[in-house]
């Protein structure tokens, strides 16, 4: 009987993992500016030519230490980052003050409510 008890609290005592949802990106109050949770550090990347709604994956113009950070918008159908939205990269200034964009991959919030670009 005793045996039968300590299989039982071995058992009982071993938890499954929980889903842990992403929580969502928020706006500031006006509605410009929406803060999301992003790995510190992430690199923001240029834009390709004067057309500032292009992201240019092969230039960096600087990194976001900040955690959480804002973003202006969002923008789909633009090239490969992978994750939950795979074309998606999001408007920001850098630390440095460069505009750019995001991989969507670097932000751990979930980023549909971001406006458009």
């Amino acid at each position: 009987m005793l045996a039968s008890v300590g299989l039982c609290v071995g058992i009982g005592s071993v938890a499954a993992p929980s889903a842990h949802a992403a929580t969502n990106c928020a706006p500031d109050s006006d509605g410009i500016r929406w803060y999301c949770n992003n790995v510190s550090g992430a690199p923001v990347y240029g834009t390709i030519g004067n057309n500032h709604l292009y992201p240019d994956p092969s230039r960096v113009v600087g990194y976001m230490y900040s955690n959480p950070s804002w973003f202006y918008c969002k923008l789909d159908g633009q090239a490969w980052v992978g994750g939950p939205h795979p074309t998606r990269w999001l408007m920001t200034v850098a630390d440095n003050g460069q505009l750019g964009f995001m991989k969507d991959t670097a932000i751990s919030s979930e980023t549909n409510p971001v406006r458009n670009c």
